[in-house]
């Protein structure tokens, strides 16, 4: 599977790690196919380490705080697969403590700051093309849409 993570600042096409984290790819296409991350903002930017965005209330208009929301339910890492390994342009699920990731996702400007995050946060895809425009996003950049590739 892949989809395109549109922002305002271009594309990001995607490839998902299906065999290594199928539950946390069925979660992230489902939420994206519903249009939950549509126009929400990267609203933790942390230069050659990550930019983070799926927060629910770093949406125009929201009351709670940025950083702090998800979708209601919590899933379980995984932390098993092959390729639980945080490099440039990896998608991966943030939370704040094992299993209670939910939609809050982020994805990596390079692997030097990022080897502690091994095998404690579900790496679940990577950009593979505009990987880019991960450099070019700064905090309150627009997730405009992602499209799903069937």
């Amino acid at each position: 599977m892949e989809a395109i993570i549109k922002t305002n600042k271009g594309d990001m096409k995607v490839s998902f790690y299906d065999n290594d984290a199928p539950k946390t790819v069925a979660n992230f296409l489902k939420l994206a196919k519903e249009g939950y991350f549509d126009g929400l903002k990267w609203h933790r930017v942390i230069p050659n380490f990550v930019i983070q965005g799926g927060c629910p209330n770093s949406r125009d208009g929201a009351s709670g705080m940025a950083g702090t929301g998800g979708p209601g339910y919590q899933i379980d890492c995984e932390l098993s697969g092959e390729n639980q390994y945080h490099d440039r342009g990896v998608l991966s699920m943030a939370h704040a403590g094992r299993n209670t990731g939910g939609s809050q996702f982020f994805v990596c400007h390079s692997r030097d700051n990022t080897a502690h995050l091994d095998r404690n946060h579900t790496c679940f895809g990577k950009v593979i093309e505009g990987v880019d425009v991960v450099d070019d996003i700064r905090q309150g950049d627009e997730i405009i849409a992602i499209e799903v590739i069937d």
